[in-house]
């Protein structure tokens, strides 16, 4: 795999995170709004009014909402210039719908402060390449340059319909980042670590292997 580049989702990286989505691959009908929404899709439809036909460009507006008020994060991973992969993760109010989730909301909730990492989007043509991998530890190191703390994921168990349906990773993936199992939730298992804060990482000392730190590149 070519050396890959991160940048973090933000208003001026909305057009690459559009071209991802809008490729072989991507998915311009969800636009990672899923698990950000506040009530069921009908409800939602109905609350804003949304015409027939377009709550596909609803989600794409609602998404382009949260990223201009800092309110939605995200990863994106390039191959030279081009946008090949997405990780969303980010503070566990960011994703509400998890916790109306049947299985979900019979557990303890996580503690004040937690994060969550909730989808992967790789391009065609760069799957199997280790892309939502690298995309994942650029999402953990970010967290721990923003104060680190408790992590969720929700790795899926097994593919139900080929590559496209692993949009929360694989259990494999997550257990060689440190995380561990909790809990199955369904098709899916609860995942979760402590990441600690950049501070206490750096201060361990001199003499200590510190293995990769570092924050995600960035594309120049």
């Amino acid at each position: 795999m070519a050396a890959l580049a991160f940048r973090e989702l933000t208003p001026e990286t909305w057009s690459d995170f559009e071209r991802l989505f809008r490729g072989p691959g991507g998915n311009d009908q969800c636009w990672c709004m899923y698990y950000r929404r506040e009530q069921s899709a009908e409800k939602e439809i109905a609350a804003y009014g949304v015409k027939r036909g377009g709550f596909h460009e609803h989600n794409r507006r609602r998404l382009q909402g949260l990223v201009d008020e800092g309110r939605a994060h995200g990863i994106l991973a390039y191959s030279g210039e081009e946008p090949v992969g997405s990780c969303a993760y980010g503070r566990k109010e960011e994703f509400p719908k998890i916790d109306r989730g049947r299985a979900y909301r019979k557990l303890q909730p996580p503690p004040e402060g937690a994060w969550r990492i909730v989808c992967f989007v790789v391009a065609v043509g760069h799957r199997r390449k280790g892309v939502a991998a690298a995309a994942l530890r650029a999402a953990l190191e970010s967290i721990r340059s923003q104060g680190g703390g408790p992590v969720e994921a929700y790795p899926v168990t097994g593919p139900r319909w080929g590559a496209g349906s692993l949009w929360f990773g694989t259990v494999h993936m997550f257990e060689r980042e440190g995380f561990r199992k909790v809990t199955p939730l369904g098709t899916s298992v609860l995942m979760r670590k402590v990441v600690r804060p950049l501070k206490a990482r750096s201060a361990r000392g001199a003499t200590r292997n510190r293995g990769g730190a570092g924050r995600p590149a960035s594309r120049k």
